[in-house]
């Protein structure tokens, strides 16, 4: 195992160890023993940099299940280190701010960095892997981590809604995705995805390219919260704001995002990846722009924010995919603007977003609420807090000279582009791309607007808040403003990341369209004359404003939609009707009887066997290599079946138990005939203790008064035990009759002293031989051992009821 392997695993290793450092270091902040371990996978990672921008990716194997061709393959190349680097470095910061948002007095921090730590290695596992599996495997960590992050407090009906509600969409979608990545691998014979990119060919020709590409797509789509999926992510607000800062700047929403990244060589340069990727990105980034202006609460701003930057970002990566049609080329080189674009804004997304974030925790923390309808006034009492707000939300609104201004610039570049291209339907189309994609910017300068003034500027309302605001404490500013900073360098001086990250991101993305000894062109500048994306901007700023400024006389659209037309109704009502589905299906077999349980199991085993039986053809009746029966076996037969038929027909409990008694001893006397002396011995002893066991117990009971003339016949009863017995003998009939393979017996006989020791063949299979279970099956009868105890200890006392 390689120190790269080490460095997904040592996440998950730390979280075993948490909660003896919270239990043993009480006075120390558990943060404080988690904060080194991102910050040295970061530094250790920024060594790949002249790797990848040298195209020399760096890969490591450890064989997991060969056979299934499932290895842990670590593949770091430039979209990997891009992703590792932000999870990382983001995931630093988030922990230096959590040990200040989250007081070691009154939170569970044990089970806080517990889940933050498996969340850190999931997402490291999913961008670092080549295989699929292995890849899948720490997806769906993902959506535990997250699931139980988001309801880190329990107690809150909210959290535990959104947790649910994010589980069962990413989940669902998984599962979806996994369905995808088989149909590859029958398509290719190969989970890594390096040779999948190496058969994109094979995989275009085949007729399953479109089920696994939807599939696919399905799983991207619900973990990067695209429309109409996005509706689990503003309810995962509930998370306290450290997760909600790392899952929407670096994590667990970029994961669909990075997926569709690393398969665009596989699937890309076809109508139906290029319509459905950006198709889907840009109503995600017009519905959630136009969504967030609505909302009242500061992290819902957000989360809708994060929804239409989501589709910002998909939208460019579908644009993109249309070089790979025309392939490698100058013609090509056009359109893979809008793949660095994509890469870009990713990066300046994780920053002004990861300030943000934090910089409305640090306003909840310090006023305790976020809603935007009681704060105002801010700016004064909280000035670092406010120049904070102002970079990240100036930055996320597009405007200069923040690095969100450039990516913005570069999305509207993508877009007019889709006008220009010739295929797929686009010169027609297209046009709808430019034109969403403006409207959409014109609501995301109207929502920054609002989170930056409504909550700093205005009327200061002291009477509504909960605290009395203060300015946050350094240890709680530090992270932001490292995140703000980047914002002002990335804006300045963006050609730091062109040929360190973005060209190598870009030459993983679209490996076909540039040679191995060759570089796309990344130059990233403020001005560019006056062109259309300019005027764009400039347009965006001018009629944003003026919707800002006469808010009030128009939100009111928003109440003409139909509250039972939304998404999150619908959700609710499906699930609703869901559970009373589930409920009725319970009740009808769940009815508190043993015997109703004992009638469906025994119903079933006898139609999936006997029907296994005649669609196999399986049943096979031959008495060749029987041993003739004698006449003791016969009369102990007899006896045998006498005595359990005698059972359920005795009236006294005494006299049942005397034929179970019967049943049994008559089991050990044939063991004694087929010169099995330690299983009779063994059976004459189980038969004893439970016979002594049953008339202890029923001794202290009633007396067993049952008239036979009172039963009732039942004519289902009896086809069920019929039928079970009909099923069993056929079984066991058609098990003796068939002989695939010699008898192991001999095998037994022979090895058992050679290799075991021991002359008793029966011992040795039981000791040796099968030892692990016989183990277990010791175990099982220690643990039920212990329920019983548990229970006989626990009992109410007598006249204790209720």
């Amino acid at each position: 195992m390689t120190l790269l392997h080490i460095i997904i695993l040592a996440p998950f290793i730390l979280a075993i160890l948490v909660p003896f450092l919270y239990k043993t270091f009480r006075n120390i902040h558990t943060g404080w023993f988690v904060l080194p371990l991102p910050i040295l996978s970061f530094t250790y990672l920024l060594q790949f940099i002249s790797n990848v921008s040298g195209r020399q990716p760096v890969t490591a194997t450890v064989p997991w299940i060969p056979a299934l061709d499932i290895h842990f393959t670590v593949y770091v190349d430039g979209l990997g280190l891009l992703f590792a680097l932000l999870i990382t470095g983001i995931g630093a910061l988030v922990v230096l701010y959590s040990i200040y948002y989250l007081s070691k007095k009154t939170e569970a921090l044990n089970n806080f960095y517990v889940y933050l730590l498996m969340f850190m290695g999931a997402m490291l596992g999913v961008v670092l892997s080549d295989n699929l599996m292995v890849l899948y495997v720490f997806w769906e960590l993902t959506s535990l981590a997250s699931a139980l992050l988001i309801a880190y407090w329990f107690h809150r009906e909210k959290s535990l809604y959104g947790a649910l509600k994010s589980t069962l969409i990413t989940v669902s979608g998984g599962f979806a995705m996994l369905a995808g990545f088989i149909l590859l691998y029958v398509i290719t014979g190969t989970f890594s995805i390096r040779e999948l990119i190496g058969q994109a060919d094979v995989v275009a020709e085949h007729t399953l390219f479109l089920p696994a590409m939807l599939l696919i797509l399905v799983g991207a789509f619900t973990k990067s919260a695209q429309f109409p999926f996005h509706i689990w992510l503003p309810d995962a607000m509930e998370a306290p704001t450290p997760v909600s800062a790392y899952l929407h700047s670096a994590t667990m929403v970029k994961a669909g995002i990075y997926l569709v990244a690393r398969l665009t060589p596989v699937f890309a340069g076809g109508a139906e990846w290029f319509w459905l990727v950006s198709g889907f990105g840009i109503v995600t980034l017009f519905w959630g722009s136009f969504s967030a202006v609505k909302q009242t609460d500061l992290k819902s701003i957000l989360a809708f924010s994060t929804v239409s930057q989501l589709g910002l970002i998909m939208c460019l990566l579908g644009l993109g995919s249309a070089a790979m049609y025309y392939g490698y080329g100058d013609e090509s080189l056009i359109y893979t603007k809008a793949v660095l674009a994509a890469m870009f804004h990713l990066i300046n997304h994780a920053t002004f977003k990861g300030c943000l974030f934090m910089v409305v925790g640090i306003v909840d923390h310090e006023t305790g609420t976020r809603d935007i309808r009681k704060l105002g006034g801010l700016m004064t009492l909280m000035p670092i807090t406010f120049t904070l707000a102002v970079i990240g939300g100036f930055s996320m609104a597009g405007l200069p000279p923040f690095n969100g201004f450039l990516s913005k610039e570069m999305f509207f570049t993508g877009v007019l582009l889709a006008t220009k291209l010739d295929i797929f339907n686009a010169e027609t189309w297209g046009y709808l791309f430019p034109v969403l994609g403006w409207i959409a910017s014109v609501f995301t300068f109207v929502y920054c607007m609002i989170l930056v003034f409504k909550t700093f500027t205005g009327k200061y309302q002291p009477e509504k808040l909960d605290k009395k605001p203060h300015e946050a404490p350094m240890g709680m500013l530090v992270p932001p403003i490292i995140l703000a900073s980047l914002v002002v360098v990335f804006g300045f001086f963006p050609n730091i990341l062109s040929y360190t990250i973005l060209e190598p991101t870009m030459a993983s993305i679209l490996p076909a369209l540039v040679g191995p000894n060759e570089h796309f062109i990344v130059h990233i500048t403020f001005w560019h004359g006056f062109s259309t994306e300019l005027f764009m901007t400039m347009g965006v700023v001018g009629l944003g404003t003026l919707l800002f400024v006469g808010l009030n006389r128009w939100t009111g659209v928003y109440g003409l939609f139909p509250q039972r037309l939304a998404l999150n109704h619908l959700y609710d009502q499906s699930h609703i009707g869901l559970e009373r589905f589930s409920s009725r299906v319970t009740r009808l077999h769940m009815t508190g009887f043993i015997r109703d349980y004992l009638a469906y199991i025994f119903a079933f085993f006898i139609v999936i066997l006997l029907s296994a039986l005649v669609l196999l053809n399986a049943f096979n009746l031959e008495f060749v290599h029987s041993a003739p029966i004698s006449f003791y076996e016969l009369i102990l037969s007899v006896v045998m079946v006498i005595a359990a038929c005698a059972i359920p027909l005795a009236k006294t409990r005494l006299m049942a138990i005397i034929a179970a008694g019967v049943v049994g001893y008559t089991l050990a006397l044939f063991f004694v005939i087929f010169r099995a002396p330690d299983l009779a011995l063994t059976q004459l002893i189980v038969e004893t203790v439970s016979v002594t066991l049953f008339l202890l117990s029923f001794y202290h009971l009633p007396e067993l008064k049952q008239e036979m003339s009172k039963v009732r016949f039942k004519l289902t009863n009896l086809l069920i035990a019929l039928g079970v017995g009909l099923t069993v003998t056929l079984i066991a009939f058609s098990a003796h009759s068939t002989r695939y393979f010699e008898s192991i017996s001999q095998y037994f006989l022979e090895a058992s002293y050679k290799e075991a020791g021991g002359k008793n063949v029966v011992n040795v299979i039981l000791v040796d031989f099968r030892g692990f279970d016989t183990l277990l099956e010791i175990l099982v009868l220690g643990i039920a051992s212990l329920g019983i105890f548990a229970l006989i200890k626990l009992r109410k006392p007598r006249g204790n009821e209720s």
